[in-house]
């Protein structure tokens, strides 16, 4: 049975975005790492070289297998920040989704090129609905 490679590091979250060259996407990701925090309560740690993970959460695949991932985390890419937030009960964001601002979605991420593009309160109230049904499942 294949392993997850993507585990929690002891990498300080801190010093990962203090690597981020481009100072407006830096800062973007300061304000979406503390606001990850504050919904969860819990601090973020690094998980693998590049994602920012908040909260802990025992994912259960459909074969029974189980793994320790993140409740919600996001990573600076070159071409954009990728949030993963969508991944619990997806099809019950789209009302939010339409209110949010310039953004593109895949199968469980959320994809915004700035945080100036997006509404703040439209993002934290994804991330509410997310943890909230992540820790009710």
């Amino acid at each position: 049975m294949a392993t997850i490679k993507t585990k929690a590091t002891a990498q300080p979250v801190a010093d990962f975005l203090s690597q981020i060259t481009d100072t407006v996407k830096q800062n973007d990701c300061k304000v979406i790492c503390e606001l990850m925090e504050e919904v969860t309560g819990q601090k973020a740690k690094m998980w693998g070289p590049a994602i920012i993970g908040v909260g802990d959460y025992l994912y259960k695949y459909d074969n029974g297998r189980t793994n320790d991932w993140f409740m919600m985390g996001f990573s600076p890419r070159k071409q954009n920040i990728s949030l993963y937030i969508l991944g619990c009960k997806a099809e019950t964001k789209s009302a939010l989704l339409a209110n949010l601002g310039k953004h593109k979605t895949g199968k469980g991420c959320l994809y915004i090129n700035r945080l100036s593009d997006v509404d703040i309160d439209v993002l934290k109230k994804l991330c509410e609905e997310s943890y909230n049904n992540l820790k009710d499942s």
